[in-house]
């Protein structure tokens, strides 16, 4: 089983997805977000079922990283690593592909979807709580992103 980092719950208020409140008055508009109740799993079984392509950075590669704590850091020109630091080339892949200043590979030999399936349904951390960056630097690491625009 391929070891993602750890995971703490958070205090988070429920999402109540099946309450709808579809009254709008003129001028407002409603968000839908079909897929907001959907779990990894579910996303890569959809993935698999209707064929679609990716890019290979979902995919395991060879690829240099530093190990801080228990997350991985990608050596870039924008995530370089640090004095002292060990750079390793291990197997990984991302769990999501965003923006590489705050998303982290993780250690996996996944090569296919198939592959990426079945190392999920064994996985005992979140996408969220094993890949991202951000989340290291303060609590409101999110928070300040979306102030400077990056949502």
């Amino acid at each position: 089983m391929t070891n993602f980092g750890q995971w703490e719950p958070k205090n988070q208020r429920p999402e109540l997805w099946s309450l709808y409140n579809t009254r709008t008055a003129i001028g407002e508009h409603l968000r839908i977000f079909p897929m907001s109740n959907w779990t990894e799993l579910d996303v890569w079984q959809y993935i698999q079922r209707e064929e679609i392509q990716l890019p290979e950075l979902y995919f395991a590669h060879l690829r240099e990283v530093v190990r801080r704590g228990d997350i991985l850091i990608p050596v870039t020109y924008l995530t370089p690593a640090a004095a002292g630091d060990t750079i390793e080339t291990i197997s990984c892949r991302f769990r999501t592909v965003g923006d590489i200043s705050c998303t982290a590979p993780v250690a996996s030999t996944a090569k296919n979807v198939a592959d990426i399936i079945a190392e999920t349904a064994q996985c005992l951390f979140t996408e969220r709580g094993a890949t991202r960056l951000d989340d290291r630097a303060s609590d409101a690491a999110m928070e300040q992103r979306k102030k400077e625009g990056y949502f």
